[in-house]
């Protein structure tokens, strides 16, 4: 017989999942304005990028080069485009696989570091790669980047078509990331994070499992740069610097690092917030770090481990008053 709590559990998740469905749904029938669309595209591109992340980090590593890893799919994709003539499913695919390709090759370098060395390694690494962004002009223009990238299908011409083209491709990346995370390998992934020589004496290929998350995660996050380029019909190094990777990993300590659905309230966070500041462009900076370090230390849960404990604190006063 099923537990009653993992039962109601369910039934808040699937409440809280339709609810997000809806919103996403109708968001662009209620606000039909380009720009709010686009801001839409730009929310459930960005997912892609976190809950990618959320996957390294359920394995007890803080990348700071995801975002690098994304640009070298972006610049491939686009390359393979409009210097090769490659049509776009082949050239984003190819640009996944070279940020695939490239996170198994330091993978399993890096992925033996732990705490503020994996960290410190990843913020060079990702450094090494936007140097090289710069440095080669002939291929990547430079600083300046590439610009006015083609429309390369249809719908990218179509703002409303995008997002609900953007809004499939995210689901589906979420929908990857849900599957390892509740499959015996998410269970493996909680072991090697909670105790990675306990795991190793267990049997557990600790550094194969951790190399294949990292490869994963990468390519994962390279469909959000191939999409994101299209979207804005620019490239430049300063998209995949260490900021953009610092903001992936707010949103995931924002929303909550250890919940599926931490990356998705931080990634509405992170989008929506600069919007709704756009008056007070000075002070967004200081506001993210006001906030940033009220959750860190109020709630090392996160949104979502706030919204934990508030129904478990109702649902224990409940029981407390039927008694």
């Amino acid at each position: 017989m099923e537990n009653p709590n993992n039962a109601r559990s369910r039934v808040w998740s699937c409440t809280g999942l339709g609810i997000l469905l809806v919103v996403l749904l109708t968001w662009p029938l209620v606000f039909s304005n380009p720009f709010y669309v686009t801001l839409g595209t730009m929310l459930v591109l960005a997912t892609i990028g976190a809950t990618s992340l959320n996957l390294i980090i359920r394995t007890g590593h803080i990348s700071l080069a995801h975002a690098a890893f994304m640009g070298v799919a972006a610049y491939t994709c686009v390359v393979l485009e409009m210097r090769m003539g490659w049509p776009f499913w082949f050239a984003i695919t190819a640009g996944c696989c070279a940020s695939g390709l490239l996170a198994l090759m330091l993978g399993p370098v890096v992925l033996r570091l732990t705490g503020k060395y994996f960290v410190l390694v990843t913020f060079l690494v990702g450094e090494i790669i936007r140097m090289v962004f710069v440095e080669w002009q002939g291929i990547t223009g430079g600083a300046n980047g590439i610009q006015q990238i083609p429309l390369s299908l249809d719908l990218f011409g179509s703002s409303l078509q995008f997002y609900y083209f953007a809004l499939l491709v995210s689901a589906i990346c979420v929908g990857i990331v849900w599957r390892i995370l509740t499959s015996d390998l998410g269970r493996v992934i909680d072991s090697v994070r909670e105790a990675d020589r306990v795991a190793e004496c267990s049997g557990v290929p600790v550094i194969r499992i951790k190399v294949m998350v990292f490869v994963i995660a990468c390519m994962l996050v390279g469909i959000q740069g191939g999409l994101q380029a299209h979207l804005v019909r620019a490239i430049d190094p300063s998209a995949y610097n260490m900021d953009a990777s610092l903001n992936m990993v707010v949103m995931n300590v924002l929303g909550g690092m250890y919940y599926l659905a931490g990356p998705l309230v931080g990634t509405g966070f992170m989008v929506a917030l600069p919007e709704m500041l756009r008056g007070y462009v000075e002070l967004q900076q200081v506001i993210f770090g006001i906030i940033l370090i009220i959750v860190m230390a109020v709630l090392p849960g996160g949104m979502i481990g706030a919204f934990a404990l508030g129904r478990a604190l109702l649902r224990r006063f409940l029981h407390r008053e039927k008694a």
